[in-house]
Parts: C-alpha cells; structure tokens; sequence
C-alpha cells in the first residue's frame, strides 16, 4: 500500500474508501494519522492549551509515531516548531531502540 518509489499516488490508492485502516509490519495505520497528529500538534504548541488537552495531545502524539515513521512523514516534511521537532525526534529514536532491542530479543530465541 505504501509507496517507497518515485511516483505519484491519490489518497485512494492508500486506502481505498471502503477501508480505513491497513497494518505494515505489525503497525496499524488508520486513515487520519496524519490530521489528527498534526491537530494534536497545534495543541501542543498552543501556550493556552489546558494542561489535559496537552497531555492528551502528547499521549496521542506518542501512539501516531509508529504509524507516521512507517509513512516516511518525517523523511519528507520538517516541524517548524524547535520544541515540537526535538519532542518527536527524542521519541522516534526512543522507539527505534525499543525496536532494536526487540529484534535482538527475538534473533537470540532459540527456532
């Protein structure tokens, strides 16, 4: 489904209408990924922003991370909030270790 050549797509070649979620290597990713992080993003930069909306915000923000490194969002578009970008990019390198150490885990069990 996702597209890793140099060609152009329509949202419908992605997910079709008629489905709104797909799995890619054990991640789900739901239609409005991305709309709803970059939401979740604006409320997490709002200074007026109740503590509870940016902590669920963040919460949000942290389970579409998967989803959008799979995407490859952030090989193609910068954050330009320094605060916001830092954020994602502690996370993402957080969850790459948490990746790393899985697959080392799972190569040392016996078959």
């Amino acid at each position: 489904m996702i597209n890793k050549e140099c060609s152009a797509m329509r949202a419908e070649q992605v997910l079709p209408d008629s489905i709104n979620q797909t799995e890619i290597g054990g991640t789900t990713i739901r239609k409005g990924t991305v709309a709803a992080f970059l939401a979740n993003a604006r409320v997490w930069t709002d200074p007026n922003a109740s503590k509870a909306a940016y902590a669920e915000a963040e919460t949000d923000m942290v389970d579409a991370l998967p989803a959008l490194h799979l995407l490859g969002l952030f090989d193609v578009l910068e954050i330009r909030d320094h605060a916001l970008r830092d954020w994602v990019q502690v996370r993402q390198r957080a969850l790459q270790s948490q990746a790393s150490a899985q697959s080392q885990a799972n190569s040392k069990e016996p078959s």
